[in-house]
Order: C-alpha cells, then sequence, then structure tokens
C-alpha cells in the first residue's frame, strides 16, 4: 500500500490554535477550570480527527560526530542520531511538541541501537505519527545531510522494531593489512589481499555459524548465561576492493542478535588468527566455560546493514492492508548513500586516524594462550547487554 494512500493533514499550529481557542472561549472570571476543559475537549476532537498511524521508518546515518543512535532526554552535551530524528518529526509536524520530551507517548522503539560513530544503511524505527503530505521531503529537510530517512510503511498496531525482528545483518569495512602476517605489515597502505589468505579469513568466519556460547565476546556474562548462546547464520569476506590508494574488504555477518562488542571481538580474533598471534585453536577453546583474552577491533567501520521481519512479512505482508518489511525500491538510494556518506567517512577516518593500524599494534600484549576460571552467579540477568538493545556493538 503506497504512502500516499495513508496521508491525513494534521492541524495547522496545534498547539497555538488550540490556546487560542481556549483562551477565546475561556473568559469566565478567573476560573481556570473551563479554559483547561476547553483545551481538553479541542485535543480530543483533533485526536479524533487527524488519528496518528503506527508506522516504520527505514533510516540511513553517517555515525561520525554522534554518540551513537539512542536518545538520552535531556542532555544536550551528547547529541545521538534519535536527538535529530525527533527534532525533525516535531518540526515537520509529524509528532506534537511534547512527544520528543516523552518518547513513549509515540510508541517510538528503535530496531538496533548503534554505538558512538557506528553507522547503518538499514535502520528501522517503528512509532505513531501522524502521515502529513510530503511526509519523507519534509521531515529530510529538517535533517542534517549525513542522516536521512529513506522509507516508509504501515504496520499494525502492536508492532515493536526491536522485538519483531528476526535477525540482523552487520557489515565491517576495514583495511585488507589487517590480514598481513604480523611481520609484514604495510603501513603505506601497500598490502594487497591473496586469494589463499582470503579463503583462510573466510573459513575461519565461517566456524561461527551455528549456536556458540559467546560469553567470552562480551562483558559481565558468565559461561552459564543462557543469554550468553546466540545464532549466527552467516558470516564472510567479500573480495577486496581499492578505495583512494588502499585496498579494503567488507565482512558481513547475519545473526538472530549480538551481544555488546560481540562483532568486533569474533572480527578481533580472527584477525589475530590470520596474523599469527594466535592458534586456530582458540576458536574452540573461546566458545567453553574457561576465560579467554579476545581482542576487540576498532569501532570504525561497524555499520547497521539490514534488518530482517520474515515472520512479520509471513504472517501481514500479504494480509491486504500491511506491506511486506523489505526495502527493495530503495536499495538505489540505499546504496547511494553508503557511497556518499559512509563508505567515504571511514576511508578518510582510517587514513588520517589510522584506527586499526594502531590497533593491530595492541595485539602483541593479549595472551592467547592464558585461560581462566569465571565466578559464577553473580550477575544479574535481567540486564540487557544486547547490542540491539541497550547495549552496543
Amino acid at each position: 500500500m503506497s504512502e500516499e494512500q495513508h496521508v491525513v493533514k494534521p492541524p495547522a499550529d496545534r498547539s497555538e490554535g488550540g490556546k487560542r481557542q481556549a483562551d477565546g472561549n475561556g473568559n469566565c472570571g478567573d476560573d481556570g477550570h473551563v479554559e483547561k476543559r476547553l483545551k481538553a475537549s479541542t485535543n480530543e476532537q483533533e485526536e479524533r480527527r487527524y488519528p496518528k498511524r503506527k508506522v516504520v521508518l527505514l533510516m540511513a546515518y553517517s555515525g561520525k560526530g554522534y554518540y551513537g543512535m539512542q536518545r538520552n532526554v535531556g542532555s544536550t552535551q551528547f547529541k545521538t542520531i534519535e536527538d535529530e530524528l525527533v527534532m525533525a518529526l516535531v518540526k515537520s509536524g509529524c509528532i506534537p511538541e511534547n512527544h520528543g520530551a516523552e518518547m513513549k507517548k509515540m510508541s517510538f522503539q528503535r530496531c538496533a541501537r548503534t554505538d558512538k560513530g557506528v553507522s547503518a544503511a538499514g535502520q528501522i524505527v517503528s512509532l505513531k505519527l501522524w502521515l502529513i503530505d510530503d511526509i519523507l521531503d519534509k521531515i529530510n529537510s529538517h535533517l542534517p545531510s549525513q542522516i536521512r530517512v529513506l522509507g516508509l510503511k504501515r504496520v499494525t498496531a502492536g508492532f515493536n522494531s526491536k522485538n519483531k525482528c528476526d535477525a540482523r545483518t552487520y557489515a565491517y569495512m576495514l583495511p585488507t593489512t589487517a590480514f598481513a602476517p604480523k611481520e609484514l605489515d604495510h603501513e603505506d597502505g601497500s598490502y594487497r589481499l591473496d586469494k589463499e589468505t582470503l579463503q583462510k579469513v573466510n573459513r575461519l568466519f565461517s566456524c561461527y555459524k551455528g549456536t556458540h556460547n559467546f560469553h567470552n565476546y562480551t562483558s559481565q556474562k558468565g559461561p552459564r548465561d543462557p543469554s550468553a548462546r546466540r545464532y549466527i547464520m552467516d558470516m564472510v569476506c567479500e573480495e577486496p576492493f581499492l578505495r583512494q590508494g588502499m585496498e579494503f574488504a567488507v565482512i558481513k555477518v547475519k545473526g538472530q542478535s549480538f551481544m555488546m562488542h560481540q562483532i568486533r571481538k569474533m572480527i578481533g580474533l580472527v584477525i589475530a588468527v590470520v596474523k599469527g598471534y594466535a592458534s586456530e585453536s582458540i576458536q574452540q577453546r573461546s566458545w567453553g566455560e574457561e576465560k579467554v583474552d579476545i581482542p576487540k577491533a576498532p569501532g570504525l567501520g561497524l555499520v547497521l546493514e539490514k534488518v530482517h521481519f520474515e515472520k512479520y512479512n509471513k504472517r501481514f505482508g500479504d494480509d491486504g492492508v500491511h506491506e511486506p518489511l523489505v526495502w527493495d525500491q530503495e536499495e538505489e538510494q540505499i546504496t547511494a548513500f553508503k557511497e556518499e556518506h559512509i563508505y567515504p567517512t571511514i576511508v578518510e577516518t582510517e587514513q588520517d586516524e589510522k584506527s586499526m593500524l594502531s590497533w593491530m599494534k595492541t595485539l602483541d600484549i593479549h595472551d592467547f594462550e592464558a585461560t581462566a576460571s569465571e565466578p559464577q552467579g553473580s550477575r544479574d540477568l535481567t540486564q540487557d547487554d544486547d547490542e540491539d538493545g541497550n547495549g552496543s556493538d
């Protein structure tokens, strides 16, 4: 169902119009109760005339300069992606101003939280808003160029973008010198990844597929914590390519959900093995009960690529009212956004700050052979450390 079929117009200058009407009819001495009743009546009439609808928004953004996705209401020191989005929703007339301060009033939920500096090409948020004319253009007119809303679809009233998500796909873009043997690190960017090494990298990544105990790949989770068991559907390093004279590659990983730092540690351990700092047997040991020292790759390069709603699509995608949550028509826009805003930022930042090269120099301080037992039973299992919830990768 197209966006235009759902469009309704919100009240113009709602807060001021409501105030004028109440003031004009509330001249009853000093009795403020009449004014309050008139305001409440006006708001109720407007709600019935212009009902909100539950929708999802497809978002793409470059995370550089922002302190993650999630908004911290009341904090102005650390700007987030949601700060910009909520301001744009208010200014464009999609939500009333008070919903920006209390986001639960619009049933707002992000599919995955991204950490400081992390980008997204396919983030999904669910919320209730007024479906105004030219809604995407108006929202984007109030957003900086590095944040864009690329699509909108109606969903069921009880839809929650986090809870209904079946899987997430993340991408990690890195210079291929990360896979060079430790004695052959090329700081000048001249290294080129050969086919034999790429095959080894992908063989190691394929070992992650299936269900494993990833307690060593996050923090504050013991080996007997059931929430540390995660299901990985696929993980692969794609063919390398050149950008500004340096060779890069993109790693893609699809899983049901990820814990804080899990993806970066999965990649960090494979890099340590390929470079010769650790033996291949460490992967199997890391899924056991012993504590294993696993390096965490830099955050630069991590991108939320896509989120998946297979079960929702199967049940509601063809019900005649809702659309399946797939974004084939927006794929060209997504690709263009990555090429213009995400990939150049990663390349330029890596060349300027050399975060991967600096991190690789710390690998020799890790003790990959040491193991230690972890205390059990001290963890509050109700705490949410998921990358896709209240934690972050």
